[in-house]
């Protein structure tokens, strides 16, 4: 179990690394780098996905249960709004 400060810490660094590797995405994009560029547009949505599960309580290794989490938790939510 990861305790409050260790978890706003961890919070913080996911947000960090998400965005220093979308700020590479787009420096490689400006080169027509789009392969590389894709893969780390992937990774800076998967750090920023880890914080907000860091956020809720949600820890899991598994990027197809991140997934399934946030669909779960936000998409569907969303979808069956009234």
């Amino acid at each position: 179990m990861v305790s409050d400060q260790d978890r706003i810490i961890l919070i913080k660094y996911r947000i960090q690394q998400a965005h220093e590797t979308v700020e590479l995405a787009e420096f490689l994009l400006t080169y027509n780098k789009t392969v590389v560029c894709a893969n780390r547009v992937y990774y800076g949505m998967f750090y920023a996905l880890t914080a907000l599960a860091l956020k809720h309580q949600y820890e899991t290794s598994k990027h197809s249960q991140f997934i399934g989490w946030f669909n779960k938790k936000f998409v569907y939510a969303i979808e069956n709004m009234d």
